[in-house]
């Protein structure tokens, strides 16, 4: 909405306006009044929960000092959201295709959790609301997304150049060759570390022959369907102990941040040789926002948590960094950005898996780790959880780096 004002005044020719034209000055003012919004009305939000006996109901795990933790008021992922949600609408372009995506996913994901946690509380059900609804409505929002990305004409990349002479204003009115992008529908994304490293969806179909270009969205589809359920549900997973959710997925998505920048920008993209997309730009401010209200949140969750983000803030974490590296066409990138979501996901499927596997051929099961998900694993071998964390999100640096230097690493 400022974005607009300011817009409007800036053509008044009003001195000073013009600066909310840059991504990079809105995106500073997001991170800052997500930070501001988080930490000071973050408080608030923290002491209505507690005066609506919003409290977490802890599993018996057999883990020092998760009885102490009973009753930590829960929904905290509110905060992340009203964080994220303001500045977003007072500092973005609201017509941007890609902002209006992400907002639909975090009140998308944020219902869904909602609910998860009204009835875990009110409700008084342990186990939330039933497995089966949260599919679907992660498969829902995976075909609005699938659907608006492969069909949307304002969702483009670019495929080719074409050079065009232009006469820059220099003393010698030397021409000067740019070169100026063909903007076009595509299924094409990025495959890390390869030196032609893009590969279009379309080409699983080529085998039969014919217009098969018309139908990838057979397989572009339910590729978004699969990796916003999988991001959602690891984020899900990794919401286990005081701070270590907000934290892993700050540093995931600061790195997508920069993804999001230099594909957005034709200069960039053009010196690191990747594609440009237009537009996507506008997801950094949406990022910046998104990163503040993490940290900011972190300032309650970090051991010992005042506030738990519950599945509120979990899944709709996890939906939109999902969102966020289809959009910017690196979700190839994700074993590497979201390493800790993934190994957190394999590591429940792996116990469950070889339990049961164990048990059919021996009659009695047993266990790859301690406990699942992961990180409890490490708490049943006397680790303090504060450790876990630090070092989790020193992984998740680590990872964070190579993605990045997957731009020039091929």
């Amino acid at each position: 909405m400022l974005y607009y004002l300011f817009e409007y005044l800036n053509k008044m020719n009003v001195p000073g306006t013009g600066v909310f034209q840059y991504i990079t000055f809105r995106s500073g003012l997001a991170v800052l009044l997500s930070l501001l919004i988080s930490t000071i009305y973050g408080k608030k939000i923290i002491n209505f929960l507690r005066n609506q006996q919003v409290g977490e109901t802890i599993r018996e795990l057999g883990l020092e000092g998760q009885n102490q933790k009973a009753g930590t008021p829960t929904m905290g992922g509110l905060i992340i959201i009203f964080a994220t949600l303001i500045p977003v609408l007072l500092l973005t372009r609201l017509d941007n295709i890609y902002i209006v995506l992400l907002i639909v996913t975090t009140l998308w994901m944020g219902t869904i959790g909602f609910i998860d946690d009204y009835i875990k509380i009110f409700k008084k059900d342990k186990q939330g609301l039933k497995g089966v609804f949260k599919v679907i409505g992660q498969v829902g929002l995976g075909l609005i997304v699938g659907i608006v990305l492969y069909f949307d004409p304002g969702v483009t990349v670019r495929t080719d150049t074409q050079y065009t002479n232009v006469f820059a204003r220099q003393q010698t009115e030397t021409p000067v060759v740019y070169a100026a992008p063909i903007e076009e529908k595509s299924t094409t994304t990025t495959i890390p570390f390869f030196k032609n490293n893009e590969l279009d969806y379309a080409e699983v179909l080529k085998p039969f022959g014919g217009n098969y270009r018309d139908y990838a969205w057979l397989i572009f589809i339910p590729v978004v369907i699969f990796i916003i359920t999988a991001v959602s549900n690891g984020a899900n997973l990794t919401d286990g102990i005081d701070g270590l959710a907000a934290g892993t997925s700050a540093i995931s998505v600061l790195a997508i941040g920069i993804f999001t920048f230099v594909s957005g920008n034709i200069i960039f993209s053009n010196y690191l040789n990747i594609m440009y997309i237009p537009n996507s730009g506008e997801m950094t401010v949406f990022i910046a926002a998104f990163v503040g209200a993490l940290i900011g949140f972190l300032w309650y969750n970090s051991y010992p948590a005042a506030v738990f983000m519950g599945d509120t803030g979990s899944l709709t974490i996890g939906g939109i960094i999902a969102v966020l590296a289809i959009a910017v066409r690196k979700e190839l990138l994700i074993p590497l950005v979201c390493g800790i979501f993934i190994v957190e996901n394999a590591s429940v499927v792996l116990q469950v898996s070889y339990f049961k596997w164990t048990k059919k051929r021996t009659g009695e099961g047993k266990r790859i780790f301690l406990m699942s998900p992961l990180h409890h694993h490490y708490q049943k071998k006397g680790y303090h959880e504060s450790k876990i964390v630090t070092r989790f999100w020193i992984v998740g640096i680590l990872l964070a780096i190579l993605s990045i230097v997957t731009l020039k690493l091929r």
